[in-house]
């Protein structure tokens, strides 16, 4: 079985392009996901490189920047190819079937930058449509003057770092 699901934050823009020949999308992106922390250690992150196909990838590339939480949930392909010098590079990626976006659609920008960014809140399959992505609303809707969770009282964010878990 080859699954995987993550949970992490853009480390910067998705990057969009087309095949060639069947001028299919493709967005690649990378996300920070955390490792444990253990007790008098740093927390640490794992940088995972995401590809992502079809109308799936056209909407990643809309509405996804540097800083948002996804979530993903694919499978991992590995590859190699040869470099400039002749040496092979090998290479580790999620295919992803599923995109979530999670969180508020701020990402890491400041509250004045692309006030509509995110506004839909729902799930991106590739699982159906032969792999072309299919939007699959979740029913989950933001309440009228929500911003996100930006409005949580400052002791409920502070709370977060200290979960002994």
């Amino acid at each position: 079985m080859n699954s995987v699901v993550l949970i992490g934050r853009l480390a910067r823009d998705p990057e969009l392009s087309y095949t060639p020949s069947t001028q299919t999308a493709v967005a690649h992106f990378t996300i920070a996901v955390d490792r444990p922390r253990r007790q008098g250690e740093d927390q640490g992150a794992d940088f995972i490189r995401i590809t992502v196909f079809g109308r799936q990838a056209e909407t990643c590339d809309r509405y996804l920047s540097k800083g948002r939480q996804v979530a993903v949930q694919g499978r991992i392909q590995t590859g190699s190819y040869k470099n400039r010098e002749g040496v092979t590079v090998y290479t580790t990626d999620v295919v992803a079937d599923r995109v979530e976006f999670l969180g508020s659609g701020q990402g890491g920008q400041s509250q004045g930058q692309s006030q509509n960014q995110g506004s839909y809140q729902g799930s991106y399959s590739s699982q159906s449509r032969g792999g072309f992505g299919e939007v699959q609303d979740t029913g989950f809707s933001q309440p009228a003057g929500f911003d996100g969770f930006d409005d949580l009282p400052d002791t409920f964010q502070a709370a977060e770092d200290d979960i002994p878990f």
